[in-house]
């Protein structure tokens, strides 16, 4: 029985790509720079697996016989955002990137949007979730209006008091937004529900984020598995990245930690077929804010946890660990970095090899198809 299990480290860098400067990112390089500022990094597992052969990471060698197979991989599609990534990584090649708005929603499909909710909306610009609830919290309290706003990347987020407007409804009108923001010119890549609790002055979001995105435009890996027969298994945000297309089972999570422990639970659970994990605090909690010893805690964390789960595995497990795309810690502003993304691959019993740098994202689907021995002609495959 074949099993495939990819680990996705949310924005988790590798060093700026060749395009970076064409979407101001020249210069970044998530994991070399936050090692270096944070004094070096403590990650023995990783380091085991690779890490450090791929590029210069303080505290991470890269002089050691590595267990695991190890590269980059250079993004295709135009982007540097969550969807983007996941949807490469399973197949799909995007020719134009999904929509920005930095000057917020066109006023007309914003006018649209408040008469299909039945109430008036608060900023429409282009924020930091943190900033903007800081900014207009208390004015969102007391007028009832949800908070909509943007960022860099393809994003309408909506964030509103869980006390002033319950989940649920919150969820609804996300759902609506995401009915009218259609392709081609409103496209966005995802509807984002951002709830927070707490008093002026004290505005905190709570985990009860969920994503919207927009349904994959073509057939996916996920697809092609579960067409086949296999499982497809979904752990944290995989299931809403893709609208829950080609996932067949999927468990929700708050937080890395509970990320983890699912992942080791559902190697019980799925005997055969593909397990596919997001960890997003790397992103959410520490990229974003710019957190450097948030980001190292949180790195070592996970390397930690990974120590104990190698061993769970199996030489019919294929175990690939990598990234969507990067968020420096140590750079400018607050949005996502245009990297590239490291590349491990682990599978007992089999000496790793240097995989170099990988042309698109999608050879992680080719080569979870290839060990799980279903055709797919996306991607060239890495396995053995």
């Amino acid at each position: 029985m074949m099993r495939a299990i990819c680990i996705v480290l949310d924005s988790v860098g590798i060093g700026a790509m060749p395009d970076a400067a064409e979407y101001g990112d020249e210069g970044s390089a998530t994991l070399p720079n936050l090692s270096n500022a944070a004094g070096g990094l403590e990650l023995p597992t990783l380091e085991r697996l690779g890490l450090g052969k791929i590029a210069p990471i303080k505290g991470v060698s890269g002089e050691i016989q590595a267990e695991g197979s190890h590269g980059k991989m250079r993004e295709l599609s135009p982007g540097k955002d969550t969807t983007t990534g996941h949807w490469e990584m399973m197949g799909i090649k995007l020719e134009h990137a999904f929509p920005l708005f930095p000057d917020g929603f066109p006023k007309a499909w914003l006018t649209k949007f408040e008469r299909a909710i039945g109430v008036e909306t608060l900023g429409n610009y282009a924020a930091s979730g943190t900033e903007i609830i800081a900014q207009l919290g208390d004015e969102h309290v007391k007028t009832r209006k949800p908070i909509v706003y943007t960022s860099a990347d393809s994003v309408f987020q909506i964030a509103a008091h869980e006390e002033i407007i319950p989940l649920e409804e919150l969820y609804k009108i996300c759902k609506i937004a995401r009915e009218m923001l259609v392709p081609p010119e409103m496209g966005v890549g995802r509807v984002i529900a951002r709830p927070f609790i707490g008093t002026s002055g004290g505005y905190k979001r709570t985990a009860h984020r969920h994503d919207f995105s927009l349904l994959p435009s073509q057939d996916t890996l996920l697809d092609v598995l579960n067409k086949g027969g296999a499982v497809t298994y979904g752990i944290g945000k995989i299931y809403d990245i893709f609208a829950g297309k080609g996932v067949n089972k999927s468990v929700s999570t708050e937080g890395n930690v509970a990320g983890m422990n699912k992942t080791s639970e559902a190697l019980d659970l799925v005997r055969e077929g593909f397990i596919f994990t997001n960890l997003v605090d790397f992103d959410m909690l520490f990229g974003h804010r710019r957190d450097v010893l948030g980001y190292k805690k949180a790195l070592e964390g996970f390397d930690q946890w990974l120590s104990g789960f190698l061993k769970k595995l199996d030489e019919n497990d294929l175990l690939i660990i990598t990234a969507d795309h990067g968020c420096d810690p140590t750079f400018r502003g607050s949005d996502h970095t245009r990297e590239y993304v490291p590349l491990l691959s682990f599978r007992k019993g089999f000496q790793g090899k240097d995989l170099g740098v990988r042309n698109g994202f999608w050879d992680v689907g080719a080569s979870i198809a290839a060990h799980l021995k279903i055709p797919f002609d996306r991607g060239t495959s890495f396995v053995f």
